[in-house]
């Protein structure tokens, strides 16, 4: 089947189907465009759904996204933001792949058809040029020999009239013999212009035409195939995002699969719980003897007398009643007593942390600085030393001023969980033996607070509630009869001058043991030898713990 051949005489249908194949490409290109356009839209629109519900920075809305439902919808935002990223790697695909490679296949068409048709058009304009000649020798062939036929007649009525001159006879007869040879001469030329019409119009519908309307088809037909391909490629990149896609979905599972209620329950169980017991039946106050009748030790009065409530060492708390006493809504204490125990103790142990942060933050500047001001001393041309000694000595200041500050955070969350503060003084920690009349007092925090008039929680110390600790109790810790077992081993990172009581010194790239691990105070304990032991700051060694150690915590 060849369109040269079957639509020979069908050059404007074709012209029309051909522009018709053109319009068709150009509106499924206009149609993937829509289609990027809906996609950027779509992923837009999904990063912008996703960033309006993800928690703020330093906000409370932070803080609830501990608990596992609240975690799994934080999963759910990020991977939404991921599958937002997949429309937008449809978009940019068919952009790059479909649309910006068939508007420029369109260009190349739109020349192609135009040079066939061009070639088309002349080969049309060569026949009818042929065919207007041919007309024309033929309409002069014709009027040449209808006025030889007139000249002959003439001639034969002249030569018959006896009356004509022999003359006028002669004169006839050239004219009839000039007329016959124009007609032979026209015939001639029919003769030669109708051969070369047929010539031309044999070549036209049997080489020309079907030789250009065969180039049409194959263009068209190349048209057809791009098209098939162009779907199959729209399909295609859909189909290339549909694994990871599908990933994204199976993280929101997963975290649909972690949602934990037990673990929410104590998550609110810490984050609310006060740590005092609940209040005591409170006694009958008999009036009726007005000589004998004594205050209640639990009466509300109680915590607005002259006198303290007596307190136990682990006994219950008399003459409080927590859930009824309304919180002081004044500035909040340094030392956050106005909180419960409980609630005390976390925010003091979380500034202790965040303390410890700035630190550490604030030595590895400090680090920097030093690192650099060498590299000044070895490549002077670099830089001068001496610039940067004020920002050392202004980096270390602000160390002096945060250990202090943890120092203080440390001593109070020591006296919240009943510790002796001997590790927030300025030597962290003392290996020798406390002397057992200074051992101070360990208040039970849990159970001496009192409602003050405005509401606010205040400590009390009774009498009662103080206890005596002997120095024994605490020397274990530090003298033991035999040598605590190693945990783990060390490498110190700088060199260490342990020039306080319950130090000890190490040298940069030193291996030691570990035998006793951090507990926040920023000390590790470590032994060189039998003879050699003590504490090194957490921070200029790197710890390998055991794994199989008791009490041994894996870092990572």
């Amino acid at each position: 089947m060849s369109w040269g051949t079957e639509l020979w005489d069908q050059f404007d249908n074709l012209e029309k189907h051909t522009q018709w194949g053109i319009d068709i490409l150009e509106k499924y290109i206009k149609f993937v465009k829509e289609r990027t356009e809906i996609e950027l839209n779509y992923a837009k629109q999904l990063r912008n759904l996703s960033k309006k519900y993800q928690p703020k920075k330093n906000s409370k809305e932070e803080e609830e996204y501990r608990y596992t439902a609240c975690q799994a919808f934080l999963s759910t935002l990020n991977e939404m933001n991921d599958y937002a990223g997949q429309h937008e790697v449809i978009s940019e695909n068919m952009t790059s792949q479909i649309t910006v490679e068939l508007a420029r296949y369109v260009q190349e068409l739109k020349q192609e058809r135009k040079s066939h048709f061009h070639d088309g058009r002349k080969a049309q304009q060569q026949i009818e040029t042929c065919w207007k000649q041919l007309e024309s020798s033929k309409r002069r062939f014709e009027r040449d020999c209808r006025e030889a036929d007139r000249a002959q007649q003439y001639f034969e009525k002249m030569d018959a009239d006896i009356n004509v001159t022999k003359a006028d006879v002669e004169k006839a007869r050239q004219q009839a013999q000039i007329r016959h040879q124009m007609a032979d001469d026209s015939k001639a030329d029919y003769s030669s212009y109708l051969q070369k019409f047929n010539l031309e119009q044999h070549e036209y519908y049997h080489t020309h035409i079907p030789n250009i309307f065969q180039k049409i088809q194959e263009m068209e037909e190349r048209r057809i195939v791009r098209i098939g391909e162009s779907v199959k490629t729209y399909a295609e990149l859909d189909r290339q995002v549909i694994p990871i896609i599908g990933k994204c979905l199976d993280g929101i599972v997963k975290a649909a699969e972690s949602v934990d209620p037990k673990n929410d329950s104590q998550l609110v169980v810490e984050a609310y719980k006060s740590g005092f017991e609940p209040p005591g039946d409170i006694e009958f106050e008999d009036y009726t003897q007005p000589m004998k009748r004594t205050v209640s030790d639990n009466s509300l009065s109680n915590s607005r007398g002259d006198g303290k409530p007596e307190l136990k060492f682990g006994g219950k708390s008399k003459g409080k009643l927590w859930p009824f006493i309304k919180k002081n809504k004044g500035a909040t204490p340094e030392d956050f007593s106005n909180l419960p125990p409980e609630q005390r103790r976390k925010k003091l142990q979380q500034k202790v942390d965040e303390l410890n942060k700035e630190i550490q933050k604030e030595m590895d500047q400090r680090d920097a600085i030093t690192k650099m001001k060498d590299v000044y001393l070895k490549n002077p041309q670099m830089g001068d030393p001496a610039s940067l000694d004020h920002k050392l000595a202004e980096v270390s200041q602000n160390i002096e001023k945060l250990r202090l500050e943890a120092q203080k955070f440390e001593a109070w969350l020591a006296e919240v969980e009943g510790r002796l503060p001997a590790r927030g003084e300025q030597s962290r920690r003392q290996s020798g033996l406390y002397d057992t009349q200074s051992a101070p007092a360990v208040n039970n925090c849990a159970q001496d607070r009192e409602s003050s008039p405005d509401g606010s929680y205040t400590e009390e110390q009774s009498q009662e509630s103080e206890v005596k600790v002997l120095a024994t109790d605490f020397d274990d810790e530090f003298d033991d009869e035999e040598p605590l077992p190693a945990i783990g081993t060390c490498k110190a990172l700088y060199t260490f001058e342990g020039q306080n009581e319950g130090t000890i010194s190490v040298v940069e790239g030193e291996t030691l043991y570990v035998i006793e691990e951090d507990k926040g105070d920023g000390w590790t304990r470590i032994r060189r030898n039998e003879d050699e032991e003590g504490y090194v700051p957490t921070s200029y060694v790197e710890v390998y713990l055991d794994k199989n150690a008791k009490g041994a915590k894996t870092y990572i």
